[in-house]
């Protein structure tokens, strides 16, 4: 049997924010670092080329992320009827 938590939390909402949140962070950090060092210590162009490459680098998991979401949204949308 599972408990129900408390009145007013929402578990499921506090973790996606959460998550959200963190994967942000993570990218904010990624590019303004990453990027940035690059962009100072090498220059324009090598920055340039390191914002291709961290791009080229994210699309696959972008396209797992909403292939995922996909298939939570179509199963939601098939469980209700």
């Amino acid at each position: 049997m599972r408990a129900s938590p408390p009145a007013g939390r929402d578990l499921r909402a506090y973790s996606r924010r959460t998550q959200v949140g963190l994967a942000l962070g993570a990218l904010t950090l990624l590019l303004l670092v990453g990027d940035g060092l690059i962009w100072i210590i090498y220059g324009r162009a090598a920055a340039g080329l390191a914002l291709l490459c961290t791009a080229i680098g994210v699309a696959p998991l972008l396209l797992i992320w909403l292939a995922l979401a996909g298939i939570g949204w179509l199963a939601k949308r098939l469980d209700r009827g």
